[in-house]
């Protein structure tokens, strides 16, 4: 019998399973993690550490979905490396798992600056597991003060999360704005506003060089020379995808991964998807990451069907992967935003670009839509989020938007009012 092994139980690894048994009941089927939860969402981790969801709650493929589907789940051991040759797998424990197919699933993992000084310390996070949320809560009945390095999602969520249980917050950010990936500098201001509000101070242009404590994180020291005295620190400066895994084999690595159409890597019967799987970006154009868990959902179910498709002898039959942009919906303190494709314009080429903004800053509203060629490339709405599935259509469809450009941002605009340019009927949800 045929055996397809996935190396990662999240987002990616659970679809790819998903896929591969509504096509085939009978193929063996291993799921490898180094985690010993089962299957749950990591978007929702804040809401566990502000208290408002408990760690089942975010459980969304509990034991018997594994047994349902026949998978052999393996928790709680980590894949140590990969021998493509021999067609195996080598866990830390030493045993080896022969496959036919490999689907490599591995996510990504926190960024640490490597020059930070301390950042070994008792009190130093990152912010991306049950784990995490855990190790964090030890310290919040004991401390007062959090440092949050990093003003992105994830910064910001941990922010968010250590704020509902009652710490003084101080967020720490390299560049002039938060939320930089995500928004401009009007869409930042906004929350820049709503978090000042909730008693969160932002510290812009400023960068954490060294945890002070002995042992115990008790201060950090900012490149201004400035000590903010804290108990806990969660760096949230992104995440580096985990592809140590693939080291020292003929896997093709750039900024992750590298895959083709068919989410295969370099070697035919290895296949990648999600946080850790570089891919076409339809925006850009050209190789990147983007690291967001409903681009790992797709990614994780054509590379499971395909995995199957491939040792079946169903070649032809394989699923073309369309590419995938950057898009990230999130609710801080009653203020919900949105984003997706390109939400600045890059400094080189402003001259074939346009921005059409509409701002209410009194209600705390803050709307643009990005264009080139008279197409829409990219969306940020903050305060009023409706009608994002419709831009989200325009811009993967590259559709000419010239006839109603002038309404794009209007209370009046909606799915009727683009109908007519649209290469094929589809819901649109709004």
């Amino acid at each position: 019998m045929k055996h397809i092994v996935i190396i990662g139980n999240s987002a990616a690894g659970i679809n790819a399973a998903k896929a591969i048994r509504s096509q085939d009941e009978k193929v063996s089927l291993t799921i490898i993690s180094d985690e010993k939860y089962f299957g749950y969402c990591r978007c929702l981790i804040s809401y566990m550490l502000a208290g408002a969801l408990k760690e089942e709650n975010l459980i969304i493929q509990p034991e018997q979905f594994y047994k349902d589907l026949n998978i052999n789940l393996i928790r709680g051991k980590k894949a140590e490396k990969i021998n493509p040759k021999k067609n195996c797998v080598l866990l830390e424990d030493k045993t080896k798992i022969d496959y036919d197919a490999l689907i490599i699933a591995t996510g990504a993992s926190p960024k640490i600056p490597e020059d930070l000084k301390g950042a070994g310390k008792h009190g130093v996070f990152g912010f991306r597991t049950i784990n995490d949320v855990k190790d964090i809560m030890e310290l919040v009945p004991i401390s007062r003060t959090a440092c949050v390095l990093g003003g992105g999602l994830i910064g910001l969520k941990a922010a968010y999360g250590l704020n509902k249980r009652g710490l003084e917050i101080k967020v720490v950010v390299r560049s002039n704005r938060v939320l930089s990936q995500m928004l401009d500098e009007g869409g930042a201001a906004l929350f820049l506003a709503r978090f000042a509000e909730r008693g969160i101070e932002v510290l812009t242009e400023s960068d954490v060089v060294e945890v002070v404590g002995n042992g115990d994180v008790k201060a950090v020291k900012l490149n201004t020379g400035k000590v903010v005295g804290c108990g806990i620190v969660v760096v949230g400066k992104g995440v580096s995808p985990n592809v140590k895994l693939v080291k020292d084999t003929e896997i093709k690595v750039d900024k992750g991964i590298v895959t083709d159409d068919f989410m295969c890597t370099s070697i035919n019967n290895i296949f990648a998807a999600g946080d850790v799987a570089q891919t076409l970006d339809i925006i850009w154009q050209a190789p990147e990451l983007n690291a967001l868990w409903p681009v790992a959902v797709e990614q994780g179910k054509i590379a499971g069907s395909n995995a199957l498709k491939r040792i079946g002898g169903k070649e032809d039959k394989m699923i073309k992967y369309a590419g995938s942009l950057s898009m990230n919906a999130i609710e801080f303190f009653d203020l919900p935003v949105i984003s997706m494709g390109m939400v600045k314009v890059p400094k080189d080429k402003a001259q074939s670009y346009e921005e059409i903004i509409a701002a209410d800053r009194a209600k705390g509203i803050y709307r643009k839509v990005m264009l080139k060629d008279n197409c829409v490339v990219g969306f940020i709405g903050v305060g009023q989020i409706n009608n994002s599935g419709v831009f989200l259509k325009l811009i993967k469809e590259k559709t000419d938007v010239r006839k109603i450009k002038d309404d794009l941002l209007s209370d009046q605009f909606g799915y009727a009012r683009i109908r007519e340019l649209l290469s094929k009927e589809e819901t649109i949800y709004v």
